[in-house]
């Protein structure tokens, strides 16, 4: 059974990151797995999306449009953007932050998270809205937002906990691994799924 996953956010949120623990963690699983990232100006806050598949019967690292199982969403404006990967019942896990463009603020315009969730959860099978910025306020640290949605990942079934936890192990620097466990047992502990 293939399994496709689009993670999406902006440049610096560690969605590069968290599509190497991922698809480690399927690894470690003994799955197949192929993965590509889209970066284009994410040094400056721009788009950056990844795309995880995990299967036997997957021969592209790209997901076409309406097949994506699952899109982890690091900001509310970035899971709209790609909704039309999404599959018709679909999940969208996403953080409920909005980091607003620099076009919209100098246009005066800014985007709302309220209507983003709103878009979401009528376009999407289910949405699991979670709160980042408690999380890394309460974590004393704003770099484990990553570990957090990955965190919520595995309360759907995507991976195992476990398999998530030997996966960081592998991939973080060794200064921040216990901060980066805490983060996936937060969501698991405080966030209701």
């Amino acid at each position: 059974m293939t399994k496709n996953i689009l993670i999406c956010g902006v440049g610096g949120q560690g969605t590069v990151l968290a599509a190497k623990v991922l698809s480690q963690a399927a690894i470690s699983g003994g799955q197949h797995v192929l993965s590509a990232e889209t970066i284009g100006m994410a040094q400056r806050g721009g788009s950056v999306t990844s795309h995880v598949r995990i299967g036997d019967d997957i021969f592209s690292p790209l997901i076409p449009k309406g097949t994506a199982d699952i899109i982890i969403a690091f900001e509310a404006a970035e899971a709209v953007r790609n909704i039309s990967y999404l599959k018709k019942d679909g999940l969208v896990i996403v953080n409920k932050k909005i980091v607003q463009p620099t076009t919209a603020s100098l246009n005066n315009k800014t985007f709302s998270e309220s209507e983003m969730i709103d878009y979401l959860e009528k376009t999407a099978g289910q949405v699991i809205a979670v709160d980042t910025d408690k999380a890394c306020s309460d974590l004393h640290s704003s770099k484990v937002a990553n570990m957090v949605l990955l965190g919520a990942s595995c309360k759907t079934g995507l991976i195992s906990k476990d398999e998530l936890k030997a996966a960081i192990k592998l991939l973080v620097k060794p200064a921040f691994y216990k901060l980066n466990l805490k983060a996936v047992d937060y969501v698991q502990e405080k966030q209701k799924i």
